[in-house]
């Protein structure tokens, strides 16, 4: 059999054909296209490229040109430039951007990362936790087991896309703890969807309000869970202590706040490799 031949082979085709993601691999989130829309277009491009015995066919138009930003249609390769592990199965991952450019994603905004562990093709979406204006790379928190998030005010929105990925998936059991600092009642951002999130059985919610003149007027469903005044020391350790195992903790606000909490966690007996600050 001469090389040609070999290429050839059904075999050698088989080891071509794509691999269908499983169900946890899709963010439900309704990507458009969805990781099973990339798979099933791939798909009919490898069964045309076998038909034809035309290998060219499996790379399509990419070949001629090669994108330079992201893109819903293609996965692009990035290098990895450094992997900081946090804790035993938290890692700070730094990916390089070719010529000092931006990713390009909007704040919110999920990306899907697609890699090789023990052979297996694995996906996930990740949300960036890198400044959205940072240039030449970009930065993901690849996270198992307990999460503490400490918010203030608007430094709960890069919580969200990050316990909406926990929760859109039924194979991550990673606890959460989310707690959200701001003045009064009416200034909690996103009640319905913090409600919502609570009653999955990893998620837990609390409030601080810090200028709350009126408690007994709070709803019944927030009354256990809202703490009045600041976020201070005591209940920091409380809330480290009431975890079910160490917690990484995430926390974001203002500068004053995030220097804080810092402090905070540190008597509380978080290290300086367990958390991250925004």
């Amino acid at each position: 059999m001469d090389k040609r031949e070999e290429d050839d082979s059904e075999e050698a085709w088989l080891q071509l054909r794509p691999v269908e993601p499983l169900p946890s691999q899709c963010c439900g989130s309704g990507c458009s296209p969805c990781v099973f829309d990339l798979y099933h277009r791939d798909l009919a491009r490898w069964e045309a490229a076998q038909a034809s015995k035309n290998r060219s066919l499996l790379s399509g138009e990419q070949s001629r040109s090669r994108p330079t930003k992201l893109s819903p249609e293609t996965f692009l390769a990035f290098c990895v430039s450094a992997i900081d592990k946090l804790t035993k199965d938290t890692y700070h991952v730094r990916f390089a951007l070719p010529g000092n450019s931006p990713l390009g994603l909007r704040p919110g905004q999920h990306l899907i990362l697609r890699g090789k562990v023990d052979d297996l093709e694995i996906q996930r979406a990740y949300t960036p936790i890198s400044p959205a204006n940072a240039e030449g790379y970009f930065e993901v928190l690849i996270k198992h087991g307990e999460l503490l998030m400490l918010a203030a005010g608007t430094g709960l929105a890069p919580m969200v896309p990050i316990l909406q990925s926990i929760t859109d998936n039924a194979d991550d059991e990673t606890f959460v703890t989310l707690v959200g600092c701001f003045k009064t009642f009416e200034d909690i951002y996103l009640k319905t969807f913090l409600q919502e999130q609570a009653l999955f059985w990893n998620i837990r919610t609390f409030f601080v309000l810090s200028q709350e003149n009126f408690p007994e007027q709070l709803p019944w469903s927030y009354r256990e869970k809202t703490h009045f005044g600041h976020l201070a020391q005591n209940l920091i350790e409380e809330l480290v202590s009431s975890c079910r195992r160490k917690p990484f903790a995430l926390v974001c606000g203002s500068a004053e706040f995030t220097k804080d909490m810092a402090r905070c966690l540190l008597c509380a007996g978080v290290t300086e490799d367990s958390y991250f600050l925004f």
